[in-house]
């Protein structure tokens, strides 16, 4: 299993909802998602405003995600808002 974690830095704050709906939007469109949860930083003392964690079966579903034409719809977006980016990839 692999997990994906993404935070981001945005330039607006009030971004974070609509940043937030996109990436969530994506379980139903995307079938190799096993899970997806997205949050919003609820603490002003943090540098990063929203996180996303995905897990996948494997490498190749990972793949699949990132070159999804939906995740790179949501990826224009993102890059229009965040300011900063930080992702790590794992297996559990």
């Amino acid at each position: 299993m692999i997990k994906h974690i993404v935070v981001w830095k945005l330039k607006n704050k009030q971004d974070a909802k609509e940043m937030k709906e996109r990436l969530e939007a994506l379980s139903g469109k995307i079938k190799v998602i096993q899970s997806l949860e997205v949050g919003i930083n609820i603490l002003p003392i943090n540098d990063f405003d929203v996180v996303l964690t995905v897990t996948f079966t494997n490498l190749d579903d990972l793949n699949i995600y990132q070159n999804h034409p939906d995740h790179l719809k949501v990826v224009a977006f993102i890059k229009q808002v965040a300011e900063k980016r930080v992702a790590i990839d794992y297996e559990l």
